[in-house]
Order: C-alpha cells, then structure tokens, then sequence
C-alpha cells in the first residue's frame, strides 16, 4: 500500500517589532552622517513618516544613543559604546590569532597579559587539547605574587605603584613554592633584569612551571608568557626564547591591545 507523505509544515516567520527596526533604521541613517543630519533628512532616508521619526529620536536621544545639536542628530554615547565593545572584540580576536599561532609554532600555551589601571588584566591564552593552560583556580588579578605574568608584571612598575599594588592583594602563599612574605618578593622585583624572563616553578599551581617575558608597548606595562607541566620544565627556557626572539614581529599587532 502507498503511504501518504505529509508536508514538512513551514518554519513560522520570526516576530518582529515594528518600532525596532524603524529605530535600528534610524540609527543607520544617523550613522552615515559624521557631523550630523536633521530629522526630515533621517526620516526620508530611513523611509520613514516624520511624525514617527521624531517620536524615535526623541526616545533615542532619551536613552542615550543620540545627541541633538544645533538642529541635527548625532550618535550619542551610547551608541559609541557599543561600537566600542565590538571594537574591543575584534582586537581581541586578532591577538587571540597571534598567539595561536606560537602555540602551534612552540607547542606551549601562550600568554597576554596588561596592567592597568591597577590590576592585571589577562588579555587573552592560546591554548589547545596538547597544550593546556594552567587552570586560574585563584584569581589571577589577586595573586600576582605566585605567578609568572604577575611577577613579571610587577617587576616594571615603578616602586610605589608596586608596594600599593601589593597592599590591595598581599602576598598570601598560595602552594609551598610560594613566595612567603611581601619582603621577599620585593627583593625578588627589585633584582630582576629587564631583558630575562621571569621563571616561576610551582609557586601559582603545584604542577605547572612559568615563564614570563616583558614587552614594551607605549607606557603599559605588558607580558607574554608560557606554561609547561612540571614534568616537562626542561623545554621552559628554550621555549620562552622562542618566543622572546619572535616578540618584535608580533608587537605590530599586539600595540592595539592596550586600549582594550
């Protein structure tokens, strides 16, 4: 017997809201004008009747997203906020490229790490199923002491911005490697040669071996680092110069990173 083969039933249309969309429309045609553009202008660009335009910009620039000057509408705040954040996204991505790529090059995890405004802010790991990262199981902007991007971190800064540093995250040992006392640690920062990287065994997470190197990008202090099981430390050194030989052709793309 012939079966009947019923009819896939259409996926139903998406819901739209109406106003969004003439909103979104808005702030398209407002984008495309870099000093500025009048209401009636907007309104035909974005195909749209005046009496709802002005309500729209009058709700944009309520919220934010567009500023009213001298009889035009410019992007507001807000909206530069957003731009901003997807910006900042990109640059990330790209950074998050170029340390791929070593990873793969060197087979080690690799690093990027700031200091600003304060604290270190880990930019971005490159890490893959051969070449795991040190799991963050405290937090890398309070226990810069243990490891290698903190220390290296630390160790350009200058002294007071170093010791206020260290009064906010004491020093506190996190393995038995650890650093014991902010005494210690200082003398340590204080020795440390700018042009050698910073090595760390043990002191953040028992198992893994660091290793840190400066990089210069304008006035922020920045590093690179890598990570290796314990059990493989003999490959840290000559790893870390790898990548310490490789820094100049990669600071092109790293400059951009500071402003995120």
């Amino acid at each position: 017997m012939a079966t009947t083969q019923t009819a896939a039933a259409p996926h139903p249309a998406p819901t739209l809201i109406g106003s969004v969309q003439r909103a979104l429309r808005l702030l398209e045609a407002v984008g495309a004008h870099a000093d500025g553009a009048p209401a009636k202008q907007l309104a035909r660009e974005a195909g749209l009747p005046l009496p709802t335009a002005y309500h729209l910009l009058r709700t944009l620039v309520h919220e934010g997203y567009l500023r009213r000057e001298h009889g035009v509408f410019v992007l507001g705040e807000a909206a530069r906020r957003l731009a901003a954040t997807g910006a900042r996204q990109n640059r990330r991505g790209l950074i998050t490229d170029s340390l791929a790529y070593w990873r793969d090059a060197i087979g080690v995890p690799v690093y990027f790490a700031v200091y600003r405004e304060g604290e270190i802010d880990l930019v971005a790991v490159a890490q893959g199923p051969s070449s795991p990262a040190v799991e963050e199981w405290a937090d890398f902007r309070e226990t810069g002491h243990a490891h290698a991007l903190g220390q290296c971190l630390l160790s350009q800064l200058d002294e007071p911005a170093r010791r206020d540093h260290l009064r906010r995250h004491p020093v506190e040992p996190l393995t038995p490697y650890t650093v014991r006392d902010r005494g210690a640690l200082l003398d340590r920062l204080a020795a440390t040669e700018r042009i050698r990287p910073v090595v760390e065994r043990q002191e953040y997470a028992v198992g893994s071996v660091c290793a840190a190197i400066p990089i210069t990008v304008g006035s922020v202090a920045a590093t690179m680092a890598i990570s290796l099981p314990v059990e493989q430390q003999q490959r840290l050194l000559p790893a870390v110069d790898q990548l310490r030989s490789a820094v100049g052709g990669l600071l092109s793309s790293f400059a951009f990173s500071i402003s995120i």
